[in-house]
Formats: C-alpha cells, sequence, structure tokens
C-alpha cells in the first residue's frame, strides 16, 4: 500500500470517527427524508393510484433536500478549526483529500437511504420493476449530489452564511438531475423504454467524476486565500 493509499484510508477512517461523534447531524437529514416521504400521502391523498405515480419523485424531491442539509458539514468543522488550511500547505494531492471527504459524505447520508428504498417503495405502492429503476436513479445519482455539492461547499466554505447560499447554487444544478431521473421511474411505469434516461444520468455520473476533484480542490485553494 503507498502513502497515498494510507493518506486516503486515513481520511475515510476520520471522517466516519468524526461522524459518530456528531450522531444528530448525520441522523437529521435521514429524518427529515422520512418526515416528508411518511407525511406526504397523508397531506396529498392515500390513493394508491396516485402514491404509485408520484411516489418516486417525492422519494427523489426528499433525497435532494436531505442534501442540502447535510452538506454543509463537508469543510465546515475543517474550515473553522484549521485543519483544512494545513491540507492544503501539506503538500498532499487536495484531490485526493476531497475524494476521501465526498464519498464518506455519500455513504453516510445516501447508503442509509439506498437501504430504506425498498421500504418506501412499498409505502408508496410502488412495483418491482419502477423500484429497481428508482434504486439504479438514486445509486447513479446521489454521488452527482455528492459531487457537486461539495463543489459548491468548497466555493462558499469561508462564507458565514454558506447554508443560505447553497440552495440558491445546487437547485437549479440539481433540476436536470431530477428531471431525467423521474422521466426514467416514470416511463418504467408505463413500461416504456427508460434505458435512454438511464444512460444519461450515468454519463453525467461519469462527467461528474472526472471533473469533480479538481474542482473541489480549487475551491478549497481559492477559500484559503
Amino acid at each position: 500500500m503507498t502513502l497515498l493509499d494510507r493518506i486516503f484510508l486515513g481520511v475515510i477512517k476520520r471522517e466516519f470517527a468524526l461522524a459518530m461523534k456528531q450522531k444528530s447531524e448525520v441522523v437529521q437529514p435521514l429524518i427529515f427524508l422520512l418526515i416528508i416521504i411518511t407525511l406526504f400521502p397523508i397531506g396529498v391523498s392515500p390513493s394508491p393510484a396516485l402514491l404509485q405515480k408520484i411516489g418516486p419523485g417525492v422519494i427523489w424531491i426528499a433525497a435532494l433536500l436531505s442534501t442540502l442539509l447535510s452538506l454543509d458539514r463537508i469543510f465546515r468543522d475543517d474550515f473553522h478549526d484549521g485543519t483544512l488550511e494545513q491540507m492544503v500547505l501539506s503538500g498532499i494531492p487536495i484531490e485526493l483529500l476531497a475524494a476521501a471527504k465526498v464519498i464518506c459524505h455519500w455513504l453516510i447520508t445516501f447508503v442509509p437511504l439506498l437501504i430504506m428504498t425498498p421500504l418506501l417503495a412499498l409505502l408508496l405502492n410502488l412495483t418491482i420493476d419502477t423500484t429497481l429503476v428508482l434504486i439504479t436513479t438514486l445509486l447513479f445519482g446521489t454521488p452527482v449530489m455528492s459531487l457537486l455539492g461539495a463543489i459548491a461547499v468548497a466555493l462558499t466554505v469561508d462564507l458565514r452564511k454558506s447554508a443560505l447560499i447553497l440552495p440558491l447554487i445546487l437547485l437549479p444544478i440539481f433540476i436536470p438531475l431530477l428531471i431525467f431521473a423521474t422521466s426514467a421511474i416514470n416511463s418504467a411505469t408505463s413500461q416504456l423504454p427508460y434505458t435512454p434516461q438511464l444512460a444519461i444520468i450515468a454519463a453525467i455520473f461519469m462527467f461528474t467524476c472526472a471533473i469533480a476533484p479538481s474542482a473541489i480542490a480549487y475551491g478549497l485553494k481559492v477559500s484559503q486565500h
């Protein structure tokens, strides 16, 4: 194992250790998501046909909004205690550190959602085919939200009210992803081809993975000046 590999794993272990010390902040987005999905049938209609039609969109919107609650902590604590500055000055590739932090954010925030998706789909009366497509879109789409969110956080981490600015920056960026994801799910529900939409989401995922680490590193360097 090379030095960079050990550093990468060390950052991941550190992030998980910090997350365990801040369980309330980790659990808050998940609770928020569950509240939205649980109350939505009560507030709109418990009709199985209606829930089957709009349920996937509700899950996606809830995931998107819960992302906005959790993004701010990716670099916040490290910036305030000076750890981020030391990381930038250490000579270690910032792209590597950024990738480790984003991976931890995705694992902590979205893996529980992916695990719970079948149960949420059952609650919203979704079919098996629709549920599988929903999970696929979330599997490719949620890392995109973590990566793009990390870019925005890196650029605004030195602002006092960054938590208020992030939604204004990210919501317009997330809308195309939401459109293609819901389009794929609706096509699956209507028994129409949905492969093109999944291919576009996968392409967005791969493109974001390619550019995000460098963009995050640049944003962090700019924020330190």
